[in-house]
């Protein structure tokens, strides 16, 4: 059965997939012109000479003189070979440029995730135990200051206290002597001394949400009759949370599956501006702005991909993790 239904949800996925490139590639070409135009408006705004004889032939080079409709074939037949496509920004294939900043991106943000997590349940649980209490007020207060600070913000104020107070470097995830410079137990010495910024200034909105989220959701299912009667029966409390409500509560975790993995890769784009983070937030943003279509729309449908796959891992541990949840919508007796 289980099978089945990977199998159904597979095939469903290439129709949602096909669908979501067509939509990436007309949003990205809906702006007038293309990358060349903007390069050469760019030029001239400068002061700069644009050579358009040069930029016609780049156009048609790389089939900009096409319909769009056969340059979308295009670009998606190159995807299913592996070929995401060349970046006429950085002149160089789109995969080497994702490639080099997508493991900094990955190590930023599953620390944050983690320590989210280490954080969020363990104040969660206490506040649902102990609802009303100074505790509990205190957390929730400081909660909401967490999603109520902007991001950037925080940023600015702990590139500051960790300058004046620490002596770390302002920006980047590293010393300026580390760059471009082989892994070594210096450089990462470097790279952990620096890593503590982002993941607190990212983690901070993300901790707060969670702490409410699994706060509702456990008292929610403390309030009903399975608890009350397990109590009544005698079973000890600490047991009978972590048997049922502590276990159920955790569905809205669960199904957030689908949001974490695309987040790993696109990470903090606006904290990663303002930290100087060499991660994938800001090229993307950077290669929207310059109509950089195959660096914009090949990363975007790397993030569609990671969203599918992460629902359906999200859907497959529900079913295990609930079972009040089936894999089928039949009814059972």
């Amino acid at each position: 059965m289980l099978l089945q239904y990977i199998l159904k949800r597979i095939l469903v996925m290439i129709p949602t997939l096909l669908v979501t490139s067509a939509l990436i590639f007309t949003v990205i070409n809906l702006p007038e012109g293309d990358y060349f135009e903007t390069l050469a408006a760019e030029m001239q705004a400068q002061g700069e000479k644009a050579d358009l004889s040069r930029i016609e032939f780049l156009k048609k080079e790389y089939g900009f003189d096409k319909p769009p409709v056969e340059r979308y074939f295009w670009w998606v037949t190159g995807l299913l070979q592996g070929d995401m496509g060349y970046s006429f920004e950085y002149q160089r294939p789109v995969r080497e440029i994702v490639g080099d900043r997508l493991m900094l991106t990955m190590v930023v943000s599953f620390v944050t995730i983690i320590v989210t997590w280490l954080i969020a349940f363990p104040i969660g649980i206490y506040s649902a135990t102990h609802q009303y209490s100074w505790g509990d007020y205190g957390l929730t207060f400081l909660g909401l200051i967490g999603l109520a600070i902007p991001h950037f913000l925080l940023a600015l104020v702990f590139m500051y206290a960790a300058n004046v107070w620490f002596g770390t470097s302002i920006g980047g995830l590293v010393d300026p002597q580390y760059l471009n410079q082989p892994m070594s137990w210096a450089k990462l010495w470097s790279i952990l001394e620096h890593l503590w910024i982002p993941v607190i200034i990212i983690g901070a909105g993300g901790t707060a949400g969670m702490i409410r989220a699994v706060r509702a959701n456990l008292l929610d299912e403390l309030q009903k009759q399975y608890f009350v009667t397990a109590r009544a029966k005698g079973l000890p409390p600490g047991k009978a949370l972590r048997k049922y409500p502590l276990r159920m509560s955790l569905n809205f975790f669960v199904s957030d599956i689908g949001d974490i993995l695309p987040s790993i890769v696109s990470g903090a784009e606006i904290v990663a501006i303002v930290l100087s983070l060499q991660t994938t937030g800001p090229l993307l943003i950077r290669a929207l702005q310059s109509q950089d279509m195959y660096l914009a729309g090949s990363f975007l449908m790397f993030l569609s991909f990671l969203t599918v796959i992460g629902v359906l891992i999200s859907d497959i541990s529900l079913a295990i993790l609930d079972p009040r949840i089936r894999l089928q919508g039949t009814a059972t007796k």
